[in-house]
């Protein structure tokens, strides 16, 4: 490819975007420098070029998951109320989210990771739970943070659990449980 400033700037966005993919499936530390560049069809001595670190690029790609990723949680919201609320939780308590964590909520896949991470990757995952308990807070009755914050870590809790057993029939039961917990707590359909 080209040295343009274009080609630059698509080839840093694809390494980006890989990288996003990855670490949501893999965890932070799940592919080496090497691996990404290889699947993102470039070789491992061009990351330099885009990057002053494997941090810097860790900051962009969990900054990147976390916008990619919250992106089913906000169409369900658009529509407002306990509708949305609804919508939330049988989209993020699904077998679809559970199986697919690499196109999901980067939330729920790098928590973990985020504790040990660099600060510019903590205070975008910080910032996205903020953005969830304000989205939660809002189709709630009453807009109750208190309320919202406990929604949140339920479906992050509930949707971790089924990722993490290794019994497929007790993943399912634990997201249908957690869903169904949740709709009788809110009142929602």
């Amino acid at each position: 490819m080209g040295n343009s400033q274009a080609d630059k700037a698509a080839n840093h966005e694809r390494i980006v975007r890989t990288a996003s993919t990855l670490i949501r499936r893999d965890g932070i530390d799940g592919a080496s420098v090497a691996e990404l560049m290889a699947e993102a069809g470039l070789t491992h001595g061009g990351f330099y070029r885009h990057f002053d670190s494997r941090d810097e690029l860790v900051a962009e790609a969990v900054e990147s998951a976390l916008a990619h990723g919250s992106n089913r949680t906000n169409a369900a919201a658009e529509t407002g109320g306990s509708d949305a609320l609804a919508a939330i939780i049988d989209s993020y308590l699904s077998r679809l989210h559970r199986d697919k964590p690499e196109t999901g909520c980067a939330v729920a896949a790098l928590p973990t990771d985020i504790i040990r991470s660099n600060p510019r990757a903590r205070e975008a995952y910080s910032a996205q739970v903020r953005r969830y308990i304000d989205l939660l807070a809002g189709l709630t009755s009453d807009g109750d943070r208190d309320e919202a914050q406990l929604v949140l870590a339920a479906l992050i809790g509930g949707l971790l659990l089924a990722r993490a057993v290794d019994d497929r029939a007790l993943s399912d039961e634990i997201l249908a449980s957690v869903a169904n917990a949740l709709h009788r707590a809110l009142g929602s359909p």
